[in-house]
């Protein structure tokens, strides 16, 4: 299950490395890079995920086609 919900404190850290001021865009990114980052963390704890060879395998196979 993918969580789309980013704690109160992962917020502020990500808030005290930022410089004073800040687009929009660049805050918004980092949040989707957080949330990206806690749900491939997700997918390794459960298992999710393929050795390197399997995906060689399957990426091989899909640019051949």
């Amino acid at each position: 299950m993918l969580t789309k919900q980013v704690s109160k404190s992962e917020i502020e850290k990500i808030l005290k490395e930022l410089p004073d001021e800040v687009d929009v865009e660049e805050m918004m990114y980092r949040l989707y890079l957080l949330q990206k980052i806690q749900s491939g963390e997700a997918d390794i704890r459960e298992g999710r995920t393929f050795s390197h060879s399997e995906a060689m395998k399957r990426l091989s196979g899909k640019w051949q086609n």
